[in-house]
């Protein structure tokens, strides 16, 4: 995701916004001078960030934004705009690990806040394979990490086929799409690592960067 936002910051998109933040480090290790990074995460978890920052002794660049952002109250083009982030410009768009735990009118709202920003914009984000597409092997593997995720309270909501992905983010609006699976990420990211780390095969989902 942050190789696709270099893509972006070279076509000078110098807004960047990290949705479901959580603990992400981004900001705090940020290499583009001109680049605004704009945080947005429930209130109740960004302040535990916050919290756990001070308490470290780390302190918020002056390219950061903090927007806490309650869905059921306030929508993101609202949240990011009472935040400063300037909606007649490009913006990259980072969402890791929120997509499969959102409803479908949830996920379709934020492309379609994504997709109405001006040329260059684009969204990076990894999603879960519809369960019913998978092979038994990859079902157990799948079925024991949804048990594990709804134990803790949340559970997997919602799913999609690369083609119904394909579908949703042209019917959005996106011009250009990227869809990377596990194999491909791991030829890339951890090839010949002495270690033998890698990504599962269990190829679950996929990884998804679209462009307005």
């Amino acid at each position: 995701m942050e190789d696709q936002l270099a893509c972006a910051v070279a076509k000078r998109v110098a807004q960047y916004v990290v949705l479901g933040a959580g603990l992400d480090t981004f900001a705090y290790r940020n290499p583009f001078a001109a680049l605004r990074v704009f945080e947005v995460d429930f209130p109740a978890t960004q302040e535990w960030k916050r919290a756990m920052l001070r308490e470290a002794g780390i302190e918020a660049p002056e390219s950061l934004t903090f927007v806490p952002l309650d869905f059921e109250h306030k929508t993101l083009a609202e949240g990011l705009a009472e935040a400063g982030f300037d909606d007649g410009k490009s913006g990259f768009f980072g969402w890791l690990g929120v997509v499969p735990y959102l409803t479908l009118d949830a996920f379709r709202a934020t492309l379609a806040t994504v997709a109405q920003l001006p040329p260059e914009s684009g969204v990076s984000f990894d999603y879960a394979f519809s369960p019913d597409t998978l092979s038994p092997k990859r079902r157990m593997v799948f079925d024991a990490l949804s048990e594990r995720v709804a134990a803790a309270g949340e559970p997997f909501r919602l799913y999609f086929t690369p083609e119904e992905m394909e579908w949703e983010l042209r019917t959005a609006g996106f011009q250009r799409i990227e869809q990377v699976d596990s194999k491909r990420l791991n030829e890339i990211y951890f090839k010949d690592r002495a270690d033998g780390l890698k990504l599962s095969d269990s190829k679950l989902g996929m990884l998804a960067t679209a462009w307005v």
